[in-house]
Order: C-alpha cells, then structure tokens, then sequence
C-alpha cells in the first residue's frame, strides 16, 4: 500500500497524527502520479492546504505544467491571495491544452472582485475556442443568471436542456430556465418549467418563484397555497408576505390579508415595506388608527422612502389632521417641495392654517402635474374663490368643468362668474 492510500485510510478514520507522519512519507517516498491523484483527493475533503504543499513540490519539478498553474491558482483564490492566483494564470499561453480551462478559473476570479465585463469576456473567449462544450455553456449561463442578465441566460440554459443536459454542478437547469422566465415577466412559460420540479427538490428562493409566478398570473388560490406552503417550511422569508396579503386582497378576503401582512411584520420588524403594506391593508379593513400606527412606523425606519411618506401624508389629509401633515412635510421639504401629490396636501394644510401664500404657492407647483385631476381642479378653484383671485380661480374651474361637466354646483359657480 502506497504512503498516498495510508494517508488517506488515516484521515477517514480520524488519525490526524498518523495523517500528517504518513503525509510527509508519501511527499518523500510516492510517485508524481500518486502525489498529483493524493492533492486532489485532499482539495475534495477540503485539506487545500495539504494540497497546495504537493502542488508547490511537483510545480518545483514540472515548471513547465499548465494544469498545475491552474490548480495553484485555484488554491490561490480560496485563500484570497488573488494577484498570486492571476500571475499563475498568465503564465498559461493561449495555445496550452489547458488555456480553456485558465479562462474558466480567471473567469470566477474576475467575478467574485466584481469585474463582471472582465469576466464575461473571458467566458466568451473560452465559448469561442470550445463551443461545444456543456461545461462553458452551463458556466456562461450561470454568469448571465448571477448578474440577472436572464434573457441570455434563457437561451443557454434551453441550449442544455434541448441537447439533454438537465442537471450540472448539482444545479437544476429547469428550475433556473423556470426562474429566469419569471425573472422577466413571462409568466406562462415560467410556470410550465416550474411546475415540473417536485416539491421536495424546491428550495426556498424556486418556491417562492413558483408562487410569485401564480400571482402574476392572477392564480390568487394557487398563490396563496404556494405562498403558504413556503412560510410554513421557511417562515423566516419575509418577502413572501405582502404579497400573500396581496393575494388574499385580490380574493376580497381583507381580515386574512391583514393577519398575513401581521405574521410578516413579526418575521422582520425592520422591513419599511412591510409596515407600507400593513397600513394600505389596514385601512382595507377599516382600521384607520392600526393604518396610522404602520404607516408611522415604515416611516421611522425609512425616512426618506417616497411612498410611505406620500400615505402618511395622506391619512393626516383625509383625517384632516393638517397640522401634523406639516410638521411631517416641511421637516422633509424645508425650503421647496419636489413632488406634485405632497404639494397639494402641503397646499391643503396651509389652507387650513390660514397661510394663504405658502398654500398658493404649493398649489402653483402641483398645477402642471395635476391638471387632469379633479379633486385637485375643484380645491385649487375654491381656494382661489376664498383669496379672492377669481382670473385664477376662473382657469382652474374651467379646467375642472372640462373634466367634470354635469357638477351643477361648480357649473352654477361658473354662471356667476
């Protein structure tokens, strides 16, 4: 028995003392070859640096030996000594046997610094020289997939599949040929190759992908039984929850959305999107204090989210609750206003405070953004009336009786003037 296999017997039975004696015999005593098969055996279990020891000793001997750069430079990376790792990799010449295989390896590299153009070339380049290898197909679809690039992505991984490829690296190619559909929106072909993967090969993220994909397509009951099925295996996946409220809203059944909307908040306390959808759900539901609460607090945790500032601001305008609308918005704006909506509740607010020059104001900068709106027309016309500027007051009732002809209050208005 060779000092390689007694090694190896060692560590399976969890002799590490006798490993390393037997270890260094076989550095001394075995052949290159049983070295070389020994340093793979050892990277596979995950004893790399066992490995780069045999590697550097036969590296020593075989300068010249492309394929032990690339192991070298492989080792090199899982040890984050990158510039190690590249300075081997440009030691192999493009017309080595083992170029493909250093454009593979270089690749990887460049992908986990973030270089992705760097890395798609070299994909690229290892696609050209070999085209017909599977493992550079399933490698550059990967690539595309990891950087969401999913339409090319699409079409490599049907390239696989069609020649018979299902399954590579432990990856599941229908599964990513399923997710990459819904990934860009279609649907219908996202369900027919999600759909093949039983339940129990499902991991969290294709589960999801699966149930999402039901909700696009307007299978609320689906959805909501896939949603579900992934909260009860995974309950700590919080993105599920809005949109098995979502779900149940669709499906008129409000109390259920806001126990599930519920059920997330406790999961993840910290997602502002959440809190948003509780509140929108909440005043589904008639609880306008429990929407006040949500939306409050979605915008405690992200002050600066356009969305959950527009509802807070919102309630406060349809509870006229004008003062602490100000108080939210001029704390946000200071000087000047960006968005047409929150112009229009700030002009509201000023309004009701009898600041009849900042809500002008406030009403000239929601104008051009908000001349199709009614309601905002009809509280524009009657603020104007209230000032008394009927020249402005009259634009912007004829801009609302345009809209609006058979409101015989605002038409008798009309007829005064």
């Amino acid at each position: 028995m060779s000092y390689s296999k007694t090694a190896l017997d060692q560590l399976e039975g969890g002799q590490i003392d006798d490993f390393k004696k037997s270890f260094q015999q076989a550095l001394a005593h075995d052949s290159d070859d049983l070295l070389y098969s020994l340093a793979e055996e050892l990277y596979s279990l995950g004893f790399s640096t066992y490995s780069n020891t045999i590697y550097e000793k036969l590296f020593k001997k075989y300068p010249k030996d492309d394929g032990l750069k690339i192991n070298l430079a492989e080792l090199a990376i899982d040890d984050d000594q990158d510039d190690k790792a590249l300075n081997y990799l440009s030691q192999v010449a493009p017309q080595s046997d083992e170029y493909v295989r250093s454009l593979m390896v270089a690749a990887d590299l460049y992908q986990t610094q973030g270089m992705f153009e760097i890395s798609e070339q070299k994909l690229l380049e290892a696609q050209k020289l070999a085209p017909d290898e599977d493992v550079i197909q399933f490698a550059l679809a990967e690539f595309y997939f990891t950087t969401r690039n999913y339409r090319k992505a699409i079409n490599l991984y049907l390239a696989l599949i069609t020649s018979g490829t299902l399954e590579m690296s432990s990856v599941n190619l229908v599964e990513r040929l399923g997710v990459s559909y819904a990934e860009i929106g279609k649907f219908e072909q996202a369900m027919g190759y999600l759909e093949q993967i039983k339940p129990i090969n499902m991991n969290a993220d294709v589960k999801f992908e699966l149930a999402f994909t039901y909700f696009n397509l307007k299978e609320y009951q689906k959805a909501i039984k896939a949603f579900e099925d992934l909260r009860d295996s995974d309950p700590q996946y919080s993105s599920l929850y809005p949109y098995l409220a979502d779900a149940y809203v669709n499906l008129k059944r409000v109390e259920e959305a806001l126990k599930a909307i519920q059920e997330g908040i406790s999961i993840d306390q910290f997602n502002e999107k959440i809190w948003q959808k509780a509140g929108q759900i909440a005043e589904m539901a008639n609880e306008d204090d429990l929407a006040l609460t949500y939306f409050q607090k979605g915008h405690e945790i992200a002050p600066d989210d356009m969305e959950i500032l527009t509802l807070l601001s919102d309630w406060y305008v349809a509870h006229e609750r004008y003062s602490d609308n100000l108080t939210l918005l001029e704390g946000v704006f200071e000087d000047h206003v960006v968005d047409a909506h929150l112009a229009y509740n700030l002009a509201l607010s000023y309004q009701n405070a009898g600041e009849s020059k900042k809500a002008a104001n406030n009403y000239e900068l929601a104008a051009n953004e908000l001349s199709d709106n009614p309601d905002f027309l009809k509280h524009a016309t009657l603020f104007y009336r209230e000032i008394g500027q009927p020249d402005v007051e009259k634009q912007y009732l004829k801009k609302y009786l345009d809209l609006v002809p058979d409101d015989m209050e605002m038409e008798a208005l009309w007829d005064e003037m």
